[in-house]
């Protein structure tokens, strides 16, 4: 509410984003952003006291793992590309799987993993249109470059591309097999407009290109996944792929937090470090580790290193 106040001033009201301070050359007057107030900020850190005090948590969307991923890719490569126009409820409620088909269901796909490694908030990756990403031929394979014109940190543009390479070892994360098979869904002679189109019915999209797929569309699209296999929705937000594509970085491939950040597009001063770590660490994640496990020197090795075949968790 706090953030919303201080928009509608400093945007609308053209006050700025200075504190609200007395004009020191004529007493009485007061110049800045009054929602940014030292008072204002006192009584925030007062109610924040207070409701912890209270009991009450700050939850943070769980985040979305690599056994999620794998798991809806497997699940939605049995659905076929074909049928399923329509559902009515009463099909819906008698199987559950037929909310979608195959084809919505590939788009979902490239729509998950594009999130996931990209670090990408829901509104940024649907709002991503076909000139924004390119497959680039090189001596060693393809690879897509993703460009985006503007997202909340960089709102006049300057954002550096993305660029995903294959990834055969893991079909699930693998960018180019996902963005392959929704070009081979679309269609050659009809890549224009927003790549994610509005779903209609239960396994096509919107034909006017101009209709991308809304971001409350996609959320229920992905709880209706999730619950697909089994795992309950509630706990999974808009931000879910974004703090499970920054947990992936740092605990799977051992990213540096400097690479992390400037991947993700936090800001370039890090005026903010502790941004980063609400992403990574959260009371809704499911633990990877036990407890017990962290110095048993018996502990159960990981899955094999892709590049040196190490199963070791100090890798």
């Amino acid at each position: 509410m706090r953030a919303a106040i201080s928009h509608k001033f400093g945007r609308d009201y053209t006050l700025g984003t200075q504190p609200w301070t007395e004009n020191p050359s004529s007493p009485g007057t007061w110049m800045g952003n009054p929602s940014l107030s030292v008072k204002v900020s006192q009584y925030m850190v007062s109610l924040h006291r207070r409701k912890v005090r209270e009991g009450e948590v700050v939850t943070s969307a769980r985040a979305v793992d690599e056994g999620t991923l794998k798991a809806l890719y497997e699940f939605n490569k049995m659905i076929p590309a074909t049928g399923l126009s329509r559902t009515s409820r009463k099909r819906h409620a008698e199987h559950p799987p037929d909310w979608a088909g195959g084809k919505l269901r590939k788009m979902l796909n490239l729509i998950y993993i594009i999130s996931f490694l990209c670090l990408l908030r829901f509104d940024e990756v649907l709002n991503l249109q076909w000139p924004d990403i390119e497959i680039q031929e090189l001596g060693t394979g393809d690879r897509i470059k993703i460009s985006l014109l503007a997202r909340k940190t960089h709102q006049n543009g300057g954002i550096a591309p993305f660029y995903l390479y294959p990834n055969p070892n893991k079909k699930f994360l693998c960018p180019l097999t996902a963005l392959a098979e929704r070009i081979n869904v679309v269609g050659p002679d009809h890549m224009n407009g927003y790549v994610f189109r509005r779903k209609v019915g239960a396994n096509s999209w919107d034909a006017n290109p101009s209709h991308g797929m809304s971001a409350d569309s996609f959320m229920e699209c992905f709880r209706n996944n999730l619950l697909d296999i089994k795992i309950d929705p509630r706990p999974y937000g808009t931000h879910s792929f974004r703090r499970g594509g920054c947990q992936y970085l740092a605990m799977v491939l051992r990213w540096p937090f400097r690479n992390i950040c400037s991947w993700g597009g936090w800001a370039e001063n890090f005026d903010n470090p502790g941004t980063i770590f609400k992403y990574l660490l959260a009371w809704t994640d499911v633990e990877t580790v036990t407890r017990e496990e962290f110095m048993d020197p018996n502990r159960k090795g990981s899955d094999p290193c892709t590049g040196c075949g190490r199963t070791c968790w100090c890798r």
